[in-house]
């Protein structure tokens, strides 16, 4: 009988690498880039829609972790240039602009004179009744609590407390040495501005502000006492 044959096995053959043409060529460094503009633009837009005043490309690539020595404030502005061709393509009324020394989120220049004429009444509002006695008692009671106010008046202020910082007639001015450490409120160099006062020194006095009648009933309180020095013997 004739020799068996012997089946020879068919080895896996290794695999072939292709190169699409205009493709780039695979690279090991990759992965270990760092993002791109598009990918931190959005992170960008949220930082600068939440402040009112410029921020520099440091500052932002510093808050998103980007070496300024890998070139983190170039790629800052890079990713601004995308935000503004997306806003331009979609027809926004806002852009992010540089300004002094830094970036900020500005509307376009053919919207001035509604966003004029918004403000405008928006700060020619009057206050409400419950606003001005807010206001004046913080005026000369400074710095004053939240429940000290409410317990001169009577009344809840917290939406009133709100207004009048929107309206930046008060400001925070610290924080009460007191159980919880409550807000200190006094009144700001705008309200300063806005009633001709150098300081609340040049506030009127309550005398001055009271009908005759009730001024003749009025107690001024009486200042505090000085210390009594310590008795001493004569030896």
């Amino acid at each position: 009988m004739p020799p068996k044959a012997e089946k020879t096995r068919l080895q896996p053959e290794s695999p072939v690498e292709v190169q699409i043409p205009g493709a780039a060529a695979p690279d090991s460094d990759a992965d270990a880039a760092g993002p791109g503009p598009e990918e931190v633009a959005p992170a960008i837009e949220a930082i600068l829609l939440t402040l009112d005043r410029p921020v520099t490309a440091g500052r932002l690539a510093e808050a998103l972790k980007l070496g300024l020595e890998q070139g983190g404030a170039r790629l800052i502005k890079q990713a601004i240039e995308v935000l503004n061709g997306q806003y331009e393509a979609t027809g926004r009324a806002f852009r992010i602009e540089q300004v002094a020394g830094g970036f900020r989120v500005m509307t376009l220049t053919k919207y001035a004179e509604a966003v004029g004429a918004f403000q405008q009444a928006r700060n020619s509002a009057r206050l409400s009744r419950a606003a001005v006695e807010t206001l004046a008692v913080i005026a000369y009671r400074q710095p004053i609590t939240r429940a000290q106010i409410e317990s001169i008046r009577g009344v809840a202020c917290g939406e009133v407390l709100r207004s009048l910082l929107e309206r930046r007639l008060i400001s925070i001015v610290g924080r009460a040495e007191e159980l919880g450490r409550p807000m200190l409120y006094g009144v700001s160099k705008q309200f300063l501005e806005l009633f001709g006062l150098s300081s609340v020194k040049d506030l009127p006095s309550v005398e001055d502000l009271m009908p005759a009648a009730a001024a003749d009933d009025y107690e001024a309180p009486e200042p505090p006492a000085a210390p009594t020095p310590p008795e001493t013997t004569d030896a």
